[in-house]
This record gives structure tokens, C-alpha cells and sequence, in this order.
């Protein structure tokens, strides 16, 4: 039977749900949180059947999982597919990760998905950020079960599979033309953060009680207690994952003001994590890959 690899990146809980469900569904697999590989040098698998989940970040794929790809070695992986959990706006990540299994001698992902789930980033908006309840999120589950239950026939029949991104909620612009070189241009945003290192989005406020919660979510280890108080390393890559801003107990961190606008987490609720506990986003950093 085909060893099959689940990698997953997960700040908030919706890509960990969807690993943990594909696992329920396909035989002789695992899943394996990517930020605990990613510190090696190369990383190996014998995984025959290689699937790769995360969050949308700006409409295109989380740095760390990009530093993922470019580090698995896939040489005995026959089949590799990539599922992307988002709120609603657009997905231009594939092509990435196509780009950069090219680099490895692989022209192309065998399947591809996008899942619609809860934000967990509020929205620069004058209405804010609405928190979803209990029956919003329990509608999304059942919605995102059953695609995962279709992704798993999918994959375990070994059929090739590119969603058409025809579920996108968050226009970015209303002018289709516009709203294209916007998202083109958040992208490249994106990607160049990656070279400017240790950039810091966050700050925390007054309420912060010192109780250390974010420095053990934090996934990239960019923050430091210090003095019982955050400190956003300077040399630390973020994954902007939002782990520390929505599990504070204290909805003490916030994103820092740009240019124009006011900082949107100040007023705001938090996403509820109900795919994930605080033990479940901090065990991705001790996990041991085993396939």
C-alpha cells in the first residue's frame, strides 16, 4: 500500500481540520506539521503520495511553505497534490508551487483544491471583522466535509485534478481588470517580504498580562518574552500565521497601523479556533516526521 504524507501549516486550526479529516479517509497515511521539518537542511520522504496543506496569505502561498517545497525531496513521491484553505478572496499560489516543483523535475501538481472556511484575519473594512458563530462555522464544516470527502476519492484513485477558482467571496477591486494587477501586486508583496527578513507586524497593547501565550504559539519563534512582555525579534522570519494575534486570551496583539489605515484588530473579535487548541498549534513545533 502507498505511504502516504499529509504536510500541513496551520495558524489557526482550518488546514489542521482538513489533514486530520483526509487522514480519517486515506489509508497508510500521516500528517506532518511542516514548521517541524522545516529547520532541516533537506527534507526526506518515502512517501509515495505527498499532499501539501495550508492558509491562503495574500492570495498566494505562506513563505514557509515555499521554503518547504524548495527542501522535500520528492524523488520517490509519484503523486503530489496542494490544498489551500481560504476566507473568500482569490488564490494565485499554485502556479508557485508549480514553478518551484519544475525546479525539482516535476512539471505539475497531480490535483489541486481550494476550501472556503472561516476568516481569521479581519478585514480592512469600515464594518470589521464579524466573528462567525457556532452556526456558521458548523455550516462551513459541513460544507468543507464534503469536499473533503470528494478530494479523497480523488486522490486515493489517483486522478488528476485542477480546481477552477470559481468560489472567490472578497473581490479586491470591483473593475475585473483592476482587481487583477492589485492581487498581482499584493503577491509580489508578498513574495519579496521574504528577503527583507525579520520584518514586524505586531505590537502589543496595555491589556497584555505577561502570560506568555504567544511566544509558544509563535511558529516561526519570532517572539521572546522578555521582562514578561512580547519582543518581535528583528532576525526571525514571520509566517504571519496570526497564531499570536488571535489566540491572545487578552486581545492584547494587534496589527500595526499602515500608511492611511488605522490598525483593524484594535476594535475587533477574534477567530475562534475551533479546529485547533492552543496544544495543538504549539505541538507543531515538536512533532517528529516519521514517513
Amino acid at each position: 500500500m502507498q505511504k502516504v504524507a499529509l504536510y500541513y501549516f496551520s495558524g489557526t486550526g482550518n488546514s489542521l481540520f482538513v489533514a486530520k479529516e483526509l487522514e480519517k479517509r486515506i489509508p497508510n497515511s500521516v500528517i506532518i506539521p511542516i514548521v517541524s521539518v522545516i529547520n532541516k537542511e533537506k527534507i526526506k520522504t518515502e512517501a509515495q503520495v505527498l499532499g501539501i496543506i495550508f492558509p491562503c496569505h495574500a492570495l498566494t502561498v505562506p513563505l514557509v511553505v515555499k521554503q518547504f517545497i524548495k527542501k522535500i525531496d520528492i524523488q520517490s513521491t509519484k503523486y503530489i497534490f496542494a490544498i489551500a484553505t481560504r476566507y473568500g478572496t482569490a488564490f494565485r499560489g499554485f502556479e508557485t508551487i508549480e514553478y518551484l516543483l519544475r525546479k525539482k523535475h516535476k512539471r505539475y501538481l497531480n490535483s489541486r483544491f481550494i476550501l472556503n472556511m472561516c476568516n481569521n484575519e479581519a478585514p480592512r473594512s469600515q464594518k470589521g471583522y464579524i466573528v462567525p458563530t457556532k452556526e456558521d462555522i458548523n455550516l462551513i464544516e459541513q460544507n468543507t466535509i464534503r469536499k473533503i470527502e470528494k478530494i479523497s476519492k480523488i486522490i486515493l484513485n489517483g486522478e488528476s485534478f485542477s480546481e477552477k477558482d470559481s468560489s472567490v467571496l472578497v473581490k479586491i477591486a470591483s473593475n475585473p481588470l483592476s482587481s487583477y494587477f492589485v492581487e498581482k501586486l499584493i503577491v509580489i508583496l508578498m513574495n519579496f517580504s521574504e528577503h527583507i527578513g525579520g520584518v514586524n507586524y505586531f505590537y502589543h497593547d496595555n491589556k497584555c498580562n505577561g502570560c506568555g501565550i504567544c511566544e509558544k504559539v509563535c511558529l516561526s519563534g519570532k517572539i521572546q518574552l522578555n521582562r514578561n512582555e512580547p519582543v518581535w525579534k528583528k532576525d526571525t522570519l514571520c509566517y504571519m500565521c496570526y497564531a499570536c494575534v488571535n489566540i491572545c486570551p487578552q486581545m492584547s496583539i494587534q496589527v500595526k497601523n499602515i500608511p492611511g489605515v488605522r490598525s483593524y484588530t484594535v476594535e475587533n473579535g477574534r477567530y475562534p479556533h475551533p479546529y485547533a487548541s492552543i496544544n495543538d498549534i504549539i505541538s507543531q513545533k515538536n512533532h517528529e516526521d516519521n514517513i
